[in-house]
């Protein structure tokens, strides 16, 4: 099953997504939008046009683990998307993810406008390769609880 993630803004949402195995999240692109209810519709078009089984929306908790008026816009935008869709979808934690992409295009040497066009789209894919990580993780430790059995 593939797995989506956005990445919300008030102008750009990123999106990512992984392939069939859950093994690798690539970014798939940026929703340029500034109305709440137009880029819940677009994103909701997208999960449909990737055939996704589940979407995962990135949750800016503070660092000190509160919830703060940023947080509760996107679960705003979650409940929402959820009512377009049939599919799960789920909140993921998504602290540090722009940080990350921003060292990731360092890496790459993207700068200016080409890293503007691609870093929503980069820290969807953080956030969703977060998510399979730790999936692939809680698997791995109930396939060994299993074996011990």
């Amino acid at each position: 099953m593939k797995i989506m993630a956005v990445d919300y803004g008030d102008a750009h949402t990123g999106l990512a997504c992984c392939d069939r195995t859950q093994t690798l999240a690539s970014p798939i692109g940026v929703i340029d939008e500034r109305n709440f209810q137009t880029c819940v519709e677009k994103v909701a078009a997208a999960a449909v046009e990737y055939e996704v089984g589940e979407v995962v929306v990135g949750n800016p908790i503070n660092m000190n683990g509160t919830y703060g008026p940023r947080s509760e816009k996107c679960r705003m935008f979650a409940d929402m998307l959820q009512n377009f869709l049939e599919i799960p979808v789920v909140m993921w934690d998504e602290r540090s993810t722009t940080v990350t992409a921003h060292n990731m295009m360092n890496d790459v040497n993207k700068r200016g406008k080409e890293r503007k066009k691609v870093i929503d789209a980069v820290a969807a894919a953080v956030i969703l390769q977060n998510y399979l990580d730790y999936k692939a993780n809680l698997l791995a430790r109930e396939k060994a609880k299993q074996e011990e059995k």
